[in-house]
């Protein structure tokens, strides 16, 4: 998030549909010039972790653990930074965007260290996916479950 450029958004919601359950040490995967992506309702796009930490357009992404696909079902802008939460699960933060797979679907580059996959956390599909919008640079940590009856899915 930059508090310079970004005001309050509300959160994209999704549905995981797929786990997906290996990893890879030499993927390939390039980052894409643009720090935010806008997600319509309906949209399938693949999650994958890293524990990469670069953003410059362009940076090669080669340690990955795939996640899985989730279906969009509250579109709005999905920004680096913004958290990526699974269930009551603290995945990471969005890196980034890939788009080696387009116009079928971006690969959502989320950093987590350690690196998962979905069978390393556990993943279920028809599980709730919420990207929120993460907290400006010099905030203090999130909490790192929510609770069920939060009503965010």
């Amino acid at each position: 998030m930059n508090p310079r450029e970004d005001g309050p958004k509300r959160a994209v919601t999704a549905t995981l549909v797929k786990v997906l359950v290996h990893r890879r040490s030499e993927r390939g995967m390039r980052l894409e010039p643009h720090a935010s992506r806008c997600v319509r309702a309906g949209e399938v796009h693949e999650l994958v972790a890293t524990d990469h930490t670069e953003t410059a357009a362009g940076a090669r992404i080669d340690r990955v653990g795939f996640l899985g696909f989730a279906e969009i079902t509250g579109a709005g802008v999905v920004d680096r930074g913004d958290e990526v939460w699974i269930g009551p699960r603290r995945v990471g933060t969005v890196l980034g965007f890939d788009a080696c797979h387009m116009p079928n679907h971006y690969n959502v580059l989320i950093h987590a260290d350690p690196l998962p996959t979905g069978r390393d956390l556990e993943l279920a599909s028809g599980e709730c996916l919420v990207f929120r919008q993460g907290a400006p640079v010099g905030d203090g940590p999130a909490a790192e479950t929510v609770s069920e009856e939060s009503g965010i899915c």
